[in-house]
């Protein structure tokens, strides 16, 4: 007899001998096993007639451990589920040791469950969390496929730093005791495997541009790398990004881009999550129901996503937004812990929540930024002070995506690398895409465990990943 999945049966409603295999959730009474497969947050209840089973078999079906169910489907004559199995057969496929197994039916901690990374995903939270990844992701790649996109992987291992901060891991094969030295005493990168110093890329979208300007619409969904030394609930030194680029688009069409990609994405979520999106979103609403009145979210998380897929974006520019959260009343009476005073400011997640959440009361698109809080690749507004980015910025996160139209000419482009000290030398292929049929493209990024936290209503990026890297941590 083929074995079937918890939610294969789950679903079915005819009544018939079956099979199935999964992990012990609880074994109450010496009678009635709760199996979880993964498949589904729900378990299905396996009812044992002990007078069938000796004492000491019975004795090793123990919370974690791996069995083997034959028997028939019913009507349950419990409450809490429309089915059961009356057990006829049971194999342990592996036992567990119910002494030493850390992932006990009671709650845990996100801490404790961190450090045990490698068996979380068998709790309620983190399994619904790992199914809703796997959706978002198909969702994604479904809506690029669907529009005409292609998908390229871009290099890991680069010799550039497209944002230009620095905070870069080098990749290297050198003795670190004893690297080969210049004359002047520094390290001979020529001597390295690659011939030059790499690293660990930062994004892909340098190299994503190059594919727009031949196949016209492409998009990277791969790993990134920052080395910077922040241990906060947003950040992560690896992580995923989603990054199209498109050749022929200004930034108007940018941001219907990254608009209707959002709000297909949340759609697709909200009609084949819904179980997991349940749970979450009752388990948010519990957790929250702890907080003083102040700190709780306005919407609970299904409402949080409907409000984004159910909303327009309305579209801001950052000169209009400074003078709105100048003039606002948490500025003026000092609750904003950053303070907007003058146009220039770097915006803070405090004043993108304001402007979405209290403000607007919909998702916010903000665009022409101040060009010395953007990177160099942004083209120039004729003003010569602001450039075409653009942030959309959403509830209880604030900035979900960024991204701009690139600077399509070659001597603007040399200028801003001059101003920068990025070396032509250094990045002249990319330079090359302004040489030969330059052309106005667009892009942007978004990080795949931001939007999955956005989704998940988790509240720390560590726990939207299999196993989290962050600073002083590569465990697993």
């Amino acid at each position: 007899m083929m074995s079937k999945t918890v939610a294969e049966l789950l679903a079915d409603s005819t009544l018939h001998d079956v099979s199935v295999k999964g992990w012990v959730r609880t074994f109450r009474a010496n009678r009635f096993i709760a199996l979880n497969d993964g498949s589904t947050i729900n378990n299905i209840q396996c009812v044992v007639d002990f007078e069938n089973f000796e004492e000491d078999f019975l004795k090793r079906i123990t919370t974690g451990a791996a069995i083997h169910v034959t028997g028939e489907l019913v009507e349950s004559q419990g409450k809490g589920q429309s089915v059961e199995i009356q057990v006829k057969e049971i194999e342990i496929l592996g036992d567990s040791d119910p002494e030493t197994y850390p992932i006990q039916p009671k709650k845990h901690s996100f801490e404790f469950l961190r450090e045990n990374a490698h068996l979380r995903t068998r709790t309620n939270t983190f399994g619904a969390v790992m199914r809703m990844c796997s959706t978002i992701s198909f969702a994604i790649h479904k809506y690029f496929t669907e529009n005409g996109f292609y998908n390229m992987h871009t290099p890991i291992i680069t010799g550039s730093d497209a944002e230009g901060a620095g905070e870069t891991f080098r990749v290297s094969t050198l003795d670190p005791k004893n690297p080969p030295l210049t004359e002047n005493g520094e390290v001979d990168f020529k001597e390295d495997f690659f011939g030059k110093e790499t690293n660990l890329t930062v994004s892909g979208q340098l190299e994503a541009e190059t594919y727009a300007m031949a196949l016209g619409k492409v998009y990277t969904f791969g790993p990134t790398f920052r080395a910077e030394n922040s241990n906060t609930s947003r950040h992560l030194a690896e992580f995923w990004m989603i990054e199209p680029e498109v050749a022929f688009m200004d930034l108007a069409g940018n941001m219907d881009l990254a608009e209707d990609f959002l709000r297909s994405v949340l759609s697709y979520v909200l009609e084949h999550c819904k179980e997991d999106l349940e749970f979450l979103d009752d388990r948010l609403q519990k957790e929250e129901a702890k907080l003083p009145q102040i700190e709780r979210s306005p919407m609970n998380l299904i409402d949080k996503i409907k409000f984004v897929v159910d909303n327009n974006f309305k579209r801001v520019s950052y000169t209009e937004a400074i003078d709105i959260l100048r003039n606002s009343k948490p500025n003026k009476k000092k609750k904003f812990k950053y303070l907007i005073n003058e146009w220039g400011a770097d915006l803070q997640s405090e004043h993108e929540r304001f402007l979405v959440e209290k403000h607007f009361k919909c998702p916010v698109i903000l665009f022409d930024y101040p060009a010395n809080i953007k990177a160099f690749y942004m083209r120039l507004n004729d003003d010569g002070k602001t450039v075409r980015a653009m942030d959309v910025l959403f509830p209880g996160i604030g900035e979900m995506v960024g991204g701009s139209q690139r600077e399509e000419r070659l001597d603007v482009l040399k200028e801003k690398m001059k101003a920068l000290d990025i070396p032509e030398e250094e990045l002249w292929w990319y330079l090359d895409l302004r040489k030969y049929g330059t052309a106005v493209h667009s892009g942007f990024g978004l990080g795949f465990e931001r939007l999955v936290m956005f989704a998940t209503g988790m509240s720390n990026i560590r726990d939207v990943i299999p196993y989290p890297r962050s600073p002083q941590n590569a465990e697993f």
